[in-house]
Parts: structure tokens; C-alpha cells; sequence
């Protein structure tokens, strides 16, 4: 059996929820149009979308729906769990009750889940594209603080092994993970080892020590100087080279690829500065412009990278999820080209 998270795991605002504050307000009106009237019928409401896709968001629209809708005890929830694949117009969820105690949610049940689904979906494409590989999820500036939370969880969900921020790992119950920023190398005048020996020298020694080295564009040098600075303490470097210029050690390279950012002989080049030198246990993780696609490609040629940091790319496309009522008072009721799709791989919320 798989498990869902308690209700009591999740971070809202339920007041303002239950309230209707984040709702469109025609569902605000629908629920008071109803209430006003003493109309109570019992409705089936069904949820899909139109793409193969990882579900999540779903154990949180469970707990808005049994915090924020009016007489919760009477309502049924039959769902899919967060992590299962699915398939165009296929039903991951069903709420069943009094649409008067639950209109007003329609709007953020089905933003939590369209969200949470996307970033799942997009985490699980770079994990699967990595053949085993670790794929961090370094998102968080590319969205609103608000949402740190459930895309941390979502990403966890689609397979990435960390998350950047303590947000972003509050349901997981982990601690976040990260590197050096450039901002620290700026404040010790630009020396990448200092700025590194200041994190060695300062943050906890269970935080594997991992140091950014394109500050001075010569990720090469810099690798190797980080590593014999710190005598055998570093984990691993990070290539995060801009894609607007090409790094001094594929300079003599350049001829018949695209040379500029974190290129496949880029990382060749610093896997074998390090390894000549003796440092062999020193990973290399790679930042910057990464999707699936690029993933794979470098996979496909066999570029030695060892960590894939992954950004903005985990926010791209869209995932809509539509709810509809197909049922009223056990009788097929839908609007024209919908109809009540059953789904035997739902199953009932407790």
C-alpha cells in the first residue's frame, strides 16, 4: 500500500482558503448561489489532463479540500498518489459531496496540482535522462518564495536527489544542499580557494565541501588549485560557465563544436586535469541551461559528469489540469464532449 502525507504535513493558509480569498469568484458565487437557494445535490466531480505526465500535488489537495471545504466528513475522495505516471484524459481524482461545501476550492486544488505535476514531470524526464545519475533541483530563484515548499516535494517526487533551499525541503524532512555562490568568491576579491577554505573553515564539516570554479574562466586551474588547497576535503567542483563565453581550456580546442558554457569538452578537460593530478574521488557536477534533452545528449556521449544541477528548465511548458461534474444525485450530468471516466486505480482517501 502506498502511503500519503498527513494532512497536517502541508503549510497554507487555510482561513483565507476556506474564505475563498484565492478562489475564482465565480466559484465564491456558486457556493453562495447554492447556499442562498437550498440547492444540495450530491455531485461527482472528476479531474484530468491531456499529456502523459507524473501526478503530484494530490496529498496536498487532499488536506486543502479536508481543512478548507465546509462539512468535510461528508465529502469522498477517491485519488491517484503523487509519483504515479499517468495518461492523457485519464481520472486521477474524483471529489463526491455537496458542491455548496467545496466550489470554492476548485481554483486551488487544481493550481497545486497543475504546478506540483509540472515540476514532477519535468524532474522525472532529467532523472530518467541521467541513467542513475544524481539530478539536484536548483530552481527556487526562477520562482515566487510561496512556492518553495510543494516544488521541492514535487521534485523529490520526479527523482531528484536534493533541493537548494530549507523551503524547498520542509515536507521532506531534509536538509538542503548547495555549493559556493560567485557572490562569496567576489567578497574574498575574486580567490576562488579562499572563499573555499573559508566555507571549509566555517560550515559544518558533515556539508560536503563542493566549490563553483568558473570564476575566473579557467575552470581547469581553478579546479586544481581548490583541490590541493584543500588537501584531500573536496567533494566535488561545479562547472557553471555562462553560455556566452568559452572557457580558457577549450580555447585551443575550438573548431567543431559549440564551444561556449559547460560544453562536453569542458568537462573532459577538468576530469582529466583532476585525475592526472590525483584527485580521481573529486566529482564534477555541471550547472546551468541543463533540461532532459541536453542531459541526454551528454549521457549519450559519455561526458563525465558526475551531478546534474538543474534550474529553470524543471519550470518549463504547462500541465492544466480541468475538473467537471460528471455525476449529480448518482446520474450522468456533463456538459457536451465530457463524460465520467472511471478509473480503477483510484483509490479511496480515509
Amino acid at each position: 500500500m502506498k502511503k500519503r502525507l498527513s494532512p497536517d504535513t502541508f503549510v497554507f493558509p487555510a482561513e483565507e482558503i476556506k474564505n475563498g480569498f484565492y478562489s475564482d469568484c465565480y466559484f465564491n458565487r456558486t457556493r453562495d448561489i447554492l447556499i442562498a437557494a437550498g440547492r444540495h445535490p450530491r455531485v461527482t466531480m472528476q479531474i484530468f489532463q491531456r499529456q502523459h505526465a507524473v501526478i503530484c500535488g494530490v496529498d496536498e489537495a487532499i488536506a486543502i479540500i479536508r481543512q478548507c471545504a465546509h462539512n468535510p466528513e461528508n465529502i469522498v475522495i477517491k485519488a491517484l498518489h503523487d509519483g504515479d505516471e499517468i495518461t492523457p484524459w485519464e481520472t486521477v481524482m474524483t471529489i463526491e459531496g455537496d458542491l455548496a461545501d467545496f466550489s470554492h476550492l476548485e481554483t486551488v486544488y487544481l493550481g497545486v496540482i497543475a504546478r506540483q505535476t509540472l515540476v514532477a514531470t519535468n524532474t522525472r524526464r532529467c532523472v530518467k535522462a541521467a541513467g542513475g545519475k544524481p539530478v539536484i533541483f536548483f530552481s527556487a530563484r526562477f520562482a515566487p518564495w510561496g512556492t518553495q515548499a510543494g516544488d521541492g516535494y514535487a521534485a523529490h517526487i520526479g527523482g531528484a536527489l536534493g533541493v537548494s533551499t530549507p523551503a524547498n525541503a520542509l515536507y521532506l524532512g531534509t536538509q538542503a544542499v548547495g555549493t559556493i555562490p560567485h557572490a562569496l568568491i567576489a567578497t574574498y576579491d575574486g580567490d576562488t580557494v579562499a572563499a573555499t577554505r573559508a566555507f571549509d573553515k566555517y560550515i559544518d564539516p558533515a556539508v560536503n565541501r563542493v566549490a563553483l570554479v568558473d570564476y575566473d574562466n579557467d575552470c581547469v586551474a581553478t579546479s586544481l588549485a581548490v583541490a590541493r588547497a584543500m588537501e584531500g576535503k573536496l567533494w566535488a567542483v561545479r562547472l557553471d560557465t555562462s553560455d556566452t563565453i568559452v572557457d580558457a581550456s577549450v580555447i585551443p580546442q575550438m573548431g567543431t563544436f559549440r564551444p561556449t558554457g559547460v560544453c562536453p569538452p569542458l568537462v573532459a578537460n577538468v576530469r582529466r586535469a583532476l585525475d592526472d593530478a590525483g584527485f580521481p574521488h573529486v566529482k564534477i557536477m555541471v550547472s546551468g541551461g541543463f533540461n532532459a534533452e541536453r542531459i541526454a545528449e551528454f549521457e549519450a556521449t559519455r561526458v563525465p559528469v558526475d551531478i546534474y544541477a538543474v534550474g529553470a528548465s524543471l519550470f518549463a511548458d504547462n500541465v492544466n489540469f480541468t475538473a467537471d461534474i460528471v455525476m449529480v444525485n448518482g446520474e450522468p450530468c456533463a456538459k457536451a464532449g465530457r463524460t465520467y471516466r472511471p478509473n480503477n486505480r483510484l483509490e479511496l482517501v480515509d
